[in-house]
C-alpha cells in the first residue's frame, strides 16, 4: 500500500459552522461514527465505529506510516478529528483533494468539484448526504414523536443508517476518482509545505481578550435596547428594523426612497428632511452597525483555553491562491482610527456604557473600532505586526518592467509623490511643493494598475478625497502615459492568452509562461499561467468568444461570485494582470511566512499582506522587518520592504 484514501463521518453537539473545527472536536460528545478507507485502488471499506466495529490494525499503523500518503477531501478535518480521537497521524503525510482541486481553479466542495471535472454520475458524491448529516451528525430537537431525544442514533433509523454508510463509501470513491483526473496537474511541493504551515498556524490560534469580549457584548445590548426604544418613540412602529415598515413610514412622511441600502440612506441624509425622518435614518445607520457580530463570532469559536483557532482558509481564493478568512473573518475587520484606544478598551472591559456613550459619538462605531483589539498575545508575550509596504505596486512594476517605479522603491522614495510627479511633469513633495497633487498620485496608483478607468478611481474613493469627477478621465490618461510598460503588459498579455487558447502554442511574457494543457485520458482542459515561483494559475475549459464590444473575449469556467454556480466567466488583459500580481504577492507572503517560522517566530494569523506574531519579550520588530525585506530567489530585482509595530493588542497602525 502506497496510498490510503480516507473519509470519516462524525458527531458533535458543537456547530462546526459557527465554532470551527477545533472547538467542534473539543466537545465532550465528539466521536467518529464511520471510517471509510481505500487502499490504493482496492474496494472501499466502511468501518461502523458507532456500532462497535474497529479500524483494522494495519490501517491504524498506516495512518502514521511516513511511507504511505493519506488522501482526503478537506484533509485538515480528517487529520484533526483522528488526532482528537487519539489516533496518531502526522499532517506531513497527508494530501488534500480539496486543496488540489482549488489549486486547479475548481470549486471547493466535493460535489461541485466532481461535476466540474466531469465525473460520471455513479462516481459522484451522493446528493442525499446533507439530510443524513443533519440527522445523524447533529443534535435534534426533542419532540413527542421522537420520544424527547436530543440525538438520532443508528437504531432510530436503520435504513437511513445503511444509506449513510453508502454515502460515506461513495465520498471516498468520489475523492479517489477526482484525484485520478487531477494527477496530471500535481500540487507543487512548495504549496504542500505552505498548507502544512497553514494548519500549524490555525492549530496555534490567537488569544482573545475575554473581558473585552464580555464588555463589548453587554454594551452592545444596552446600546441596541436604547436605540430601538428611541426608534419606536419616533416612528410608532412595532419593529423599526423592518425594511417594509420603515419604508412605509418614510413614504407617509411624503418622501420617496427606493430602498434602505447604506448608499441610498447617505444620499438622502444630504438633503433637507423633516427632523424625525433625519433622526430615524441616523438611528438606522447606528442600529445597522454590526459591531457585535464579530464579537459573537469570537465567543462562538473560542476554545476552552481562550484561543480562537481555524481563522484562515488556505487557497481560499482559488484563482490566485490567496488566503481567505473563516469564522471571525479577519480579512475583513473594521479599521480603527480612535486616538484613545487604550481608554476605550478599559471602559468597555469595565462595561461602562454611560462613559462610552458620553465620550464617543457612536457606541456601535466605537465597539466596531475595538474589534481588532480583542486579539491579544499569550500571557507574558507581545504582538509583533509587520506587513509588506505597497506590495502590489511593487510587484506590478517588477513584472511589467516599469523601472522608474522600482527605482523609487529601491531608493526609499514616496511612490505617490513620484507617481504624481511623473503624471503632471512637476516636482511633488508631501506637505511641500505641489503637495496637493500627491492625493491624485495615490488614488491613481491604488486604482489604475489593472486597466481600470474613472469608475475604478471612484470605487477607490477619489470623490471622497475631494477630486472632481470631471478630472477623473484626465487622471486615467496621465497615469497610463506615465506607466507605458504596465499598459503594454495588459495588451500583450491578452493577445498572447488568446493566441495560446486558439492555437495551443506555448507563449512567454515577462517571466510568465502561458500554456493550453490537457490530459489525453479524460480530456480535461486548462489555460495556465506559470508564475516565476513555479506555481500556476488555472482557467478551466477556456475558449474565445466575442464580447459586448465586438472584440475577442477570453472565457473560462468559474464559480460565479453572484450565483455561486460553476458557469462561464470572462476575463481580459487587465484582469489577468491583477490575478498575476496578486498571486505573486501571495507567493512573497508565503515565502516570508516560512522564513518567519524557520527563524523561530510563532505567527498566529495573517491579514492580506500583514503577519501577526505572538512574540516573546526578546523578539523584536526590526528583526521581523528584515525578514520581510529579504530578496526572493525567483524574483531578482523585486524590492521588498516590511513595516509594522509592537503592541499588547492587535490594531490597524
Amino acid at each position: 500500500m502506497k496510498n490510503l484514501s480516507v473519509d470519516i463521518e462524525t458527531y458533535s453537539s458543537i456547530d462546526i459552522g459557527k465554532a470551527g473545527l477545533y472547538k467542534y472536536c473539543e466537545s465532550n460528545d465528539f466521536e467518529i461514527l464511520l471510517f471509510a478507507y481505500k487502499e490504493d485502488d482496492k474496494h472501499t471499506e466502511v468501518i461502523d465505529l458507532a456500532l462497535g466495529e474497529e479500524i483494522p490494525p494495519h490501517i491504524i499503523e498506516a495512518l502514521n506510516d511516513k511511507n504511505i500518503i493519506k488522501h482526503a477531501h478537506n484533509a485538515a478535518f480528517e487529520w484533526r478529528c483522528l488526532t482528537a480521537a487519539g489516533i496518531e497521524t502526522s499532517i506531513s503525510q497527508w494530501k488534500c483533494t480539496m486543496i488540489h482541486g482549488m489549486y486547479c481553479g475548481l470549486p471547493a466542495s466535493l460535489e461541485a468539484m466532481g461535476k466540474a471535472v466531469g465525473l460520471p454520475e455513479d462516481k459522484q458524491k451522493l446528493t442525499t448526504g446533507k439530510a443524513l448529516i443533519r440527522y445523524f451528525c447533529k443534535p435534534c430537537s426533542p419532540t413527542k414523536s421522537n420520544g424527547g431525544r436530543k440525538r438520532n442514533l443508528p437504531r432510530h433509523a436503520p435504513e437511513k443508517w445503511e444509506l449513510f454508510k453508502e454515502y460515506n463509501r461513495q465520498d471516498v470513491e468520489a475523492e479517489y476518482n477526482i484525484l485520478q483526473r487531477l494527477k496530471f496537474w500535481p500540487v507543487p511541493q512548495t504549496v504542500e509545505t505552505e498548507w502544512q504551515h497553514d494548519i500549524g498556524i490555525n492549530q496555534r490560534g490567537v488569544n482573545i481578550d475575554e473581558s473585552l469580549l464580555e464588555g463589548a457584548i453587554e454594551i452592545e445590548r444596552l446600546s441596541t435596547d436604547e436605540l430601538m426604544k428611541r426608534a419606536i418613540e419616533i416612528t410608532g412602529l412595532k419593529n423599526p428594523n423592518s425594511n417594509a415598515q420603515l419604508l412605509a413610514w418614510i413614504k407617509d412622511k411624503g418622501i420617496e426612497i427606493p430602498n434602505l441600502q447604506k448608499a441610498t440612506v447617505l444620499d438622502l441624509l444630504e438633503k433637507e428632511l423633516p427632523s424625525d425622518v433625519e433622526e430615524m435614518l441616523i438611528l438606522r445607520q447606528k442600529m445597522g452597525k454590526t459591531s457585535v457580530t464579530k464579537y459573537k463570532a469570537m465567543e462562538s469559536a473560542k476554545c476552552y483555553d481562550g484561543r480562537v483557532r481555524g481563522l484562515l482558509q488556505f487557497y481560499g481564493a482559488n484563482r490566485t491562491g490567496r488566503w481567505a478568512g473563516r469564522l471571525v473573518q479577519v480579512q475583513n475587520l473594521p479599521r480603527n482610527y480612535l486616538s484613545t484606544l487604550d481608554s476605550a478598551r478599559k471602559m468597555v472591559k469595565a462595561k461602562n456604557y454611560t462613559g462610552i456613550k458620553a465620550i464617543y459619538a457612536s457606541v456601535p462605531d466605537t465597539l466596531s473600532q475595538l474589534i481588532r483589539t480583542a486579539f491579544i498575545p499569550s500571557e507574558g508575550n507581545k504582538l509583533i505586526v509587520s506587513d509588506f509596504s505597497a506590495i502590489e505596486a511593487r510587484v506590478i512594476a517588477w513584472i511589467a518592467g516599469e523601472d522608474w517605479v522600482l527605482d523609487i522603491f529601491k531608493n526609499g522614495g514616496d511612490i505617490y509623490c513620484a507617481t504624481a510627479s511623473q503624471m503632471f511633469g512637476v516636482p511633488v513633495e508631501k506637505h511641500g511643493v505641489n503637495g496637493h497633487l500627491r492625493q491624485k498620485g495615490k488614488v491613481a496608483t491604488l486604482a489604475l494598475g489593472y486597466q481600470g478607468g474613472p469608475n475604478a478611481l471612484i470605487a477607490m474613493g477619489a470623490l471622497n478625497m475631494g477630486i472632481d469627477e470631471e478630472e477623473l478621465p484626465d487622471i486615467v490618461s496621465k497615469w497610463r502615459l506615465a506607466n507605458p510598460n504596465i499598459v503594454s503588459m495588459w495588451n500583450r498579455l491578452e493577445k498572447l492568452a488568446i493566441h495560446t487558447i486558439e492555437t495551443s502554442d506555448t507563449t512567454y511574457i515577462n517571466g510568465l509562461t502561458l500554456r493550453l494543457e490537457t490530459d489525453l485520458i479524460y480530456g480535461s482542459l486548462f489555460f495556465t499561467i506559470e508564475l516565476p515561483s513555479g506555481r500556476k494559475l488555472f482557467y478551466s475549459n477556456p475558449s474565445i468568444s466575442t464580447n459586448r464590444f465586438g472584440r475577442p473575449s477570453i472565457c473560462y469556467k468559474d464559480v460565479s461570485q453572484t450565483t455561486k454556480k460553476w458557469e462561464d466567466n470572462e476575463t481580459y488583459g487587465g484582469k489577468l494582470t491583477e490575478n498575476i500580481v496578486q498571486a505573486i504577492a501571495r507567493d512573497c507572503l508565503a515565502i516570508t511566512l516560512e522564513r518567519i517560522i524557520e527563524a523561530g517566530y510563532k505567527p498566529v494569523m495573517h491579514i492580506h499582506d500583514e503577519v501577526v506574531i505572538d512574540a516573546s519579550a526578546d523578539q523584536h520588530l526590526d528583526d521581523v522587518n528584515k525578514i520581510f525585506a529579504e530578496p526572493i530567489k525567483w524574483a531578482p530585482g523585486l524590492p521588498l520592504s516590511g513595516a509594522g509595530f509592537e503592541s499588547m493588542y492587535y490594531m490597524k497602525d
